[in-house]
């Protein structure tokens, strides 16, 4: 199964796709943008916890869109909503 979130934020600069998603790692100063780097994070945690994938797609001064992968099979007990 995939989802897909669309922002309507800033966007990013594509090289910096591992650097979004690595804990308090931000790609501006808290003084231009709020936050705390922690987001993303741990959402990518969840994923990874639950087996799936995360990417983001995005270009610099546009929306973002971040793909959440999360496997699926007939086995309930690995289902993220019983």
């Amino acid at each position: 199964m995939e989802l897909t979130v669309k922002d309507n934020g800033i966007g990013f600069d594509e090289k910096y796709q591992a650097q979004i998603f690595t804990i308090f790692q931000r790609l501006h100063s808290k003084s231009e943008y709020n936050g705390t780097g922690i987001g993303l994070a741990l959402v990518k945690r969840v994923v990874e916890d639950h087996q799936g994938a995360l990417f983001a797609k995005s270009e610099k001064a546009k929306e973002a869109a971040f793909h959440i992968i999360l496997p699926v099979n007939g086995n309930p007990s690995n289902k993220l909503f019983s």
